[in-house]
């Protein structure tokens, strides 16, 4: 009889070779899937929390923005108004040229600055106003002169100073008792130049003021009362009239008008 073959009679080659385990174990296969999801699991997670950590700051960053913009707008609020009056120097009244303030205004800031007088005479102002004015059937709002034919002039006054606003081409003199001009108190400066009182909310341009006013007497410029003159008596802003009393046969009538149909006297 043969004997099946042993170890010691096989080949180098041949006693090399030996089964694998794992070849065709299902069970391999099923934890390498495990694995691979687990580990497709943590990134996941790993990426979230990435994320929510950058969202987290982001949230963080805009608090702080906001906070710093709050805060800015409460300094602002709590902020001191500065009044013009405050500033160095005092406030006069320069009496020009009507009609002339603006070319006289450069003619003066230039003589301050090729006479070197910045230092004497710190500002020179055209006070202005918002003013409501309806041109054909429309309202507008346009700036006023508050003061046609004077100026406002801050310096420190004396011979000099007064020499070179004195003697600016269109100026004809301060305003003042005698010959001494007044310096304007801080009401007048604060009301000239549109400073609200302390307490109040930050300086706003206010409601513009009416080309027209009450009690005010204007001319008729058109219609069949064209020429006439009389006396406002009320204002409709919204229907842009206004109610005259005009003398018809020794009588004051009430007339209503429109804006347009009448003009300053």
């Amino acid at each position: 009889m043969s004997s099946s073959p042993t170890n010691d009679s096989l080949t180098p080659d041949e006693a090399d070779i030996t089964p694998d385990p794992t070849i065709d174990d299902p069970t391999i296969d099923e934890q390498l899937v495990e694995q691979a999801v687990v580990e497709e699991i943590i990134e996941e997670l790993i990426i979230e929390e990435i994320e929510e950590e950058i969202v987290a700051e982001a949230i963080i960053e805009a608090e702080f923005e906001v906070l710093d913009e709050d805060a800015l707008l409460e300094e602002a609020a709590a902020a001191p108004i500065e009044s013009p009056f405050d500033r160095s120097g005092q406030w006069f009244v320069v009496h020009t040229q009507s009609g002339y303030e603006k070319k006289v205004k450069q003619n003066l800031e230039a003589r301050i600055s090729s006479m070197n007088m910045e230092e004497r005479i710190h500002e020179v102002v055209i006070p202005m106003e918002d003013v409501v004015e309806f041109k054909n059937g429309k309202k507008i709002v346009v700036q006023k002169k508050v003061f046609p034919g004077y100026l406002l002039v801050r310096c420190n006054l004396d011979d000099d100073s007064w020499y070179v606003v004195r003697n600016t081409p269109g100026v004809t003199g301060f305003v003042g008792q005698g010959a001494k001009p007044s310096p304007l108190p801080r009401k007048d400066v604060e009301a000239f130049l549109q400073v609200k009182p302390e307490g109040e909310d930050a300086p706003k341009r206010g409601k513009p003021r009416l080309e027209y006013e009450m009690s005010e007497t204007v001319r008729v410029k058109e219609g069949p009362f064209a020429d006439f003159s009389g006396e406002i008596v009320e204002i409709n802003e919204d229907q842009l009239k206004v109610k005259v009393l005009v003398n018809i046969f020794g009588r004051e009538t009430p007339v209503e008008l429109e804006f347009s149909q009448v003009a300053k006297l």
